[in-house]
C-alpha cells in the first residue's frame, strides 16, 4: 500500500451500508442509522450500573465542596444535590425515552426540532465541550496513576524533572499522563453495545473502595465530631440565592449527558429498560456527595487542612496497600466517566459532521489524539483558569438542547428517515427552524452578562441580572421550552407533523430517487 493512497480522502471513506436511511452515504453511516434489533443489548441492569458508575467520579465527590465553600451547611448542600439530581433525572428520563423509542442518536434527533442545518450548532458545541472535558479528565486520571505508582515505588516522588518549568508539567507527570492515556485508549475501541460491561465492573469496584474510605473516616473521626462545625454562615436572601445556585450547579454537572443520553438509550432492549434512571440517579449522586463531605471533614480533623481533592487526602496515608487500591478505584472511576460522558459523546457528534469518513470508533480515536495531546490539559490548568470558568459557564448554550422539544411539539412523533434527508420535512426554512433560534436567543442572552462577570469580575456592571446566570440551567431550560412551544403553537410548521413515529428503511431505488429529487416528500421508503 502506497503512502499516497493512504493520504487520499478516498482511502478513508467508510464502506456504505446497504441499510442506510439517508439519500447517500454523505449523510449517514452504520453508526448513525437507527440501531437494529439485534444490537439493542442494554438491559435495566446495565442502566443501573451505568449511573452507579457515572456517579462515582472525582467531580461528583468534590461537588459538595463548592457548596460548603460559599457558606451552606452540609445538610443544605446534600439537599441541593438531591433536588438538583432529581430534576436532571427527569430530564434524562424524558430524553432517554426518545432514544429508546426511536433508536437514533441525539445529533440526528435534534434535526426534527432545530432544522437540519441549525442542528449543527448544538453538535459542534457538544464536540467542543466533550473534548475539553475529556482532556481535563485525562489529566485527573494521570494524577490517580501517580498515586498508584507512588504506593508501589515511593521513590518516584524524588525522580529528577528533566522538563523546563515553562512546560507546566514534570517528567513524572508526563509519564503518568501517558500511562493513563495508554490504559484508557483500548476501552475507546470497544463498541457502545459492549462497553456496558466496563460500567458493570466499575459499579462493583469503585463503590466498594469508596464506602471503605467512608468507613475509615467514620472510625477515625465520628460524624458527630467531623460534621458538627459544618453550619451555614449565610442568612436571608444570601442563603436563598446560594442554595439555588447550588441546585443549578448540581444540574449543570450532568447537562451534557442530559443532552446526549439518547446516544446510550438507543441501545435499550425495550423502552422501559431505561426507566430506572429516574430512580437510581438522585440517591447515587447524593451518596457520593455525602462521602465527599464526610471524608474531607474527617481529613480536616486529622491533618488540619481542608483536602477536598481526595487524591491529596490519600497522599497523606501511610498504608501503601490501601493507597494503591483506592488510587486504582479512582483510575477506574475516571476512565469510565471519561468514556461515557466525553469520548463517546464527541464520537457520536463527529459521525454526524463527517459520516463518510468517521464512525464511532474513528471518532473516539480522533478524540483520544486531539483532546488527549493537542489540547495539553496541563497548560490549560496552569495558565488558563478563565478558560475553565468559560467552559463551566458554557452550559448555558446547551440547556436549550436538553429541552428536546419533541415532547412539547411533536410528542415524539417523527419521521425518522426524514431526519436523514437534508431536503426532507425537517428542512424548515433553509435548514433552520427560526422558532428554535428565537428560543435560544431568549434563553441565552440574559445569562451572558453573568458569564462575562464570572470571567472578569467587576468588568461590567451586572447588578441583579447575575442571578439569571446563577440559575443558568433552570432559566435556560424553562425559558427555551416555553418560547419554543408558544411559537410552534402560534406558527406551526405543519409539514413536520406526522400521526405517529415512522422508522423506515429505504430501498436502493428509493435512495437514488431521493438523492436526485428536490421534493422533500419523495423517497419515503417502506416500513421496517
Amino acid at each position: 500500500m502506497k503512502a499516497k493512497e493512504i493520504l487520499s480522502s478516498e482511502f478513508w471513506i467508510l464502506e456504505p451500508e446497504a441499510s442506510t436511511y439517508a439519500p447517500t452515504n454523505r449523510w449517514s453511516n452504520k453508526d448513525m442509522d437507527p440501531v437494529p434489533t439485534y444490537l439493542r443489548t442494554w438491559s435495566t441492569w446495565n442502566y443501573i450500573t451505568y449511573w452507579i458508575s457515572d456517579a462515582m467520579n472525582i467531580p461528583a465527590w468534590e461537588l459538595a465542596s463548592s457548596m460548603l465553600a460559599i457558606g451552606l451547611s452540609w445538610r443544605e448542600a446534600l439537599a441541593a444535590i438531591a433536588i438538583g439530581h432529581s430534576i436532571i433525572a427527569i430530564v434524562i428520563l424524558a430524553n432517554g425515552t426518545i432514544g429508546a423509542r426511536l433508536h437514533v442518536p441525539f445529533p440526528v434527533l435534534v434535526r426534527s426540532s432545530f432544522g437540519f442545518w441549525f442542528s449543527y450548532f448544538g453538535v459542534i458545541s457538544r464536540v467542543f465541550v466533550s473534548m475539553f472535558w475529556f482532556s481535563i479528565q485525562s489529566y485527573t486520571g494521570s494524577e490517580c496513576v501517580y498515586q498508584m505508582l507512588k504506593a508501589i515505588w515511593p521513590s518516584i516522588a524524588q525522580l529528577p524533572n528533566l522538563l523546563p518549568k515553562s512546560s507546566n508539567i514534570t517528567t513524572v507527570g508526563i509519564m503518568c499522563y501517558f500511562l493513563f492515556w495508554l490504559i484508557q485508549f483500548p476501552f475507546m475501541l470497544i463498541s457502545p453495545q459492549k462497553i456496558r460491561h466496563l460500567f458493570v465492573v466499575k459499579a462493583v469496584i469503585v463503590p466498594v473502595a469508596w464506602i471503605g474510605i467512608l468507613i475509615w473516616s467514620v472510625v477515625e473521626v465520628p460524624v458527630s465530631e467531623s460534621l458538627s462545625s459544618k453550619h451555614t454562615t449565610l442568612s436571608g436572601n444570601d442563603l436563598n440565592w446560594a442554595w439555588l445556585r447550588s441546585i443549578n450547579s448540581a444540574l449543570g454537572v450532568w447537562l451534557t449527558l442530559a443532552v446526549n443520553i439518547p446516544d446510550f438509550t438507543r441501545y435499550a432492549k425495550t423502552e422501559k429498560a431505561q426507566f430506572v434512571q429516574v430512580l437510581i440517579i438522585p440517591p447515587a449522586f447524593t451518596l457520593v456527595g455525602f462521602i465527599g463531605i464526610a471524608v474531607t471533614s474527617a481529613g480536616q480533623v486529622l491533618y488540619g487542612e481542608t483536602l477536598w481533592d481526595p487524591l491529596k487526602l490519600i497522599d497523606r496515608w501511610d498504608n501503601r496497600a490501601a493507597t494503591f487500591f483506592v488510587s486504582f478505584s479512582f483510575v477506574v472511576a475516571t476512565l469510565g466517566t471519561n468514556i461515557s460522558a466525553n469520548s463517546l459523546s464527541a464520537a457520536n457528534d463527529m459521525t454526524v459532521l463527517f459520516p463518510r469518513y468517521i464512525n464511532i470508533r474513528r471518532g473516539q480515536i480522533i478524540c483520544a489524539v486531539l483532546a488527549g495531546w493537542v489540547l495539553c490539559p496541563w497548560e490549560i490548568l496552569a495558565s488558563a483558569p478563565g478558560f475553565i470558568s468559560f467552559m463551566s459557564g458554557y452550559t448555558i448554550f446547551l440547556a436549550p438542547f436538553a429541552a428536546m422539544y419533541y415532547w412539547l411539539v411533536h410528542n415524539v412523533n417523527v419521521d425518522v428517515a426524514e431526519m436523514y434527508n437534508p431536503r426532507g420535512i425537517y428542512h424548515y426554512w433553509n435548514g433552520i427552524n427560526w422558532r428554535a433560534v428565537i428560543a435560544i436567543v431568549v434563553s441565552v442572552s440574559p445569562s451572558l452578562p453573568g458569564l462575562i462577570n464570572s470571567l472578569r469580575p467587576n468588568s461590567i456592571s451586572v447588578g441583579n441580572v447575575v442571578h439569571i446566570f446563577d440559575l443558568g440551567f433552570l432559566y435556560g431550560f424553562s425559558s427555551a421550552s416555553l418560547v419554543y412551544w408558544v411559537l410552534s403553537f402560534l406558527f406551526p410548521a405543519q409539514e413536520t407533523f406526522v400521526q405517529k413515529s415512522r422508522i423506515i428503511r429505504k430501498s436502493p431505488e428509493e435512495i437514488d430517487i431521493a438523492s436526485n429529487s428536490s421534493d422533500p416528500k419523495e423517497g419515503n421508503g417502506t416500513p421496517v
